[in-house]
């Protein structure tokens, strides 16, 4: 056997994640999980009946857990990781009140991160890419939804797949890999003719590499927006990328109401993010939906631009699947879900639980990996965090202090990040 915790003060997971279904956690004190050599959840309950179980057999490492609490690993259903660039300058100026679209009309926010990104070589890119992903990991989450997106052009989105790629094989963070061409229009171009180069040529040229092998791309996003890209125009995009295998996963009524939800519904998209703006129809749509789209809700937007929050009690409240995201980008620097999960709290009146569920098994249903990871049940992968408190809510609760409190990060059974610095027994 690979991996014995004992003895935990409380082991969290999420119950279910049926649409329609309150969210909810299930506590079990005084609990023990077992995991197998591949890296599987054997058993989890009572630690005395575990270890009883267990007896005799030989585990490559112990973990005493006494004092502590754990979780599901956490899952990030939206990054943008791979850029170059620096646009701390962006901040000074939203907050004497420029709009998002009115720095990305000036030649800011996209089109500056696409012209440092074009300028950086290959290593620069893939070590920041690296140090990022790895914050990501050391804060907890196993599991992270990464886009392209700062490329735009046919070639330079590729080379961003194919980074992203080299990082999914590298590290231990598991990734779900997303093309987003149509993050902005290039310069040059009209919103039509990058539609047809997309269509045409981009889609095309990455099917082609996915099915040699050489690269896995999963989803398919596009900003649909005023100024950048309309819900016409994205349901093309969006659907020829499903037509190549690819899941649509995309950004819409973040600024403006752009019938985004629906259009998720109709096309049958796994997810759509932001939904600042979403109409009540769109939450009806989102709710009554009886298969995919999550509602992938991003907090640290709403702070950061000054936005009104996305309206998840209604939606939660409707019924639908919510997911959460740090939308890590330039513009938006959070690598830590428990941040992202407090500021669900406070901005979007969710409750401890729903945050959690956000945040790991309906984060997972977005990905399309419900199934194996986003909960401690037998058979699913053991992607867990192990935390310094006696009480899980503490993950939440203590604003910032994640670094303090994870004791240990594991995926797939192995101890990924340990804040000690030997395994105990």
């Amino acid at each position: 056997m690979r991996l014995l915790i004992h003895s935990a003060d409380q082991v969290v997971t999420p119950v279910s994640v049926e649409r329609g279904r309150k969210p909810e956690v299930r506590v079990l004190h005084n609990a023990a999980i077992a995991v197998d050599e591949q890296g599987r959840i054997a058993a989890v309950g009572d630690s005395e009946a575990v270890c009883r179980r267990y007896e005799g057999q030989q585990f490559d490492a112990r973990i005493d857990a006494s004092g502590r609490c754990v979780m599901p690993g956490f899952v990030d259903a939206h990054t943008h990781p791979v850029w170059a660039g620096d646009r701390s300058h962006e901040f000074a100026m939203k907050l004497a009140g420029a709009s998002y679209l009115e720095i990305h009309e000036k030649g800011g926010g996209i089109y500056f991160t696409v012209e440092q990104t074009t300028k950086a070589s290959d290593d620069e890119l893939y070590a920041s890419l690296k140090e990022r992903l790895t914050k990501m990991l050391q804060a907890g989450t196993t599991l992270a939804e990464v886009k392209s997106g700062y490329g735009l052009e046919a070639a330079a989105e590729l080379r961003l797949l194919r980074l992203l790629e080299r990082a999914r094989r590298d590290l231990p963070l598991e990734l779900s890999v997303t093309y987003c061409g149509a993050h902005a229009v290039p310069r040059g171009k009209t919103a039509e003719e990058a539609v047809r180069d997309i269509v045409e040529q981009q889609i095309p040229s990455i099917k082609k590499l996915v099915d040699a092998g050489e690269l896995a791309v999963e989803n398919i996003d596009v900003f649909c927006e005023k100024g950048v890209f309309s819900t016409d125009q994205a349901r093309a995009i969006l659907e020829k990328g499903k037509e190549a295998g690819m899941r649509p996963n995309f950004h819409g009524d973040e600024l403006n109401p752009m019938g985004c939800a629906q259009l998720a519904v109709d096309i049958g998209a796994w997810a759509v993010s932001h939904l600042e703006e979403v109409s009540t129809e769109g939450v009806a749509a989102l709710g009554s939906a009886h298969q995919p789209p999550g509602a992938v809700l991003l907090p640290t937007t709403a702070l950061l631009l000054q936005l009104q929050p996305p309206p998840a009690r209604q939606l939660l409240d409707a019924g639908a699947l919510v997911a959460l995201g740090s939308d890590f980008n330039p513009n938006a620097h959070c690598y830590a879900m428990p941040i992202v999960m407090l500021l669900a709290c406070i901005l979007m009146r969710m409750s401890v639980e729903e945050a959690l569920v956000a945040a790991t098994l309906n984060a997972a249903a977005t990905l399309g990996r419900a199934d194996r990871v986003g909960s401690i049940e037998e058979g699913k992968a053991a992607d867990l965090v192990i935390i310094d408190a006696s009480r899980w809510e503490h993950i939440i609760y203590q604003f910032g202090c994640h670094d303090n409190l994870i004791a240990y990060v594991i995926k797939n059974g192995n101890v990924v990040h340990c804040k000690k610095d030997a395994i105990n027994g």
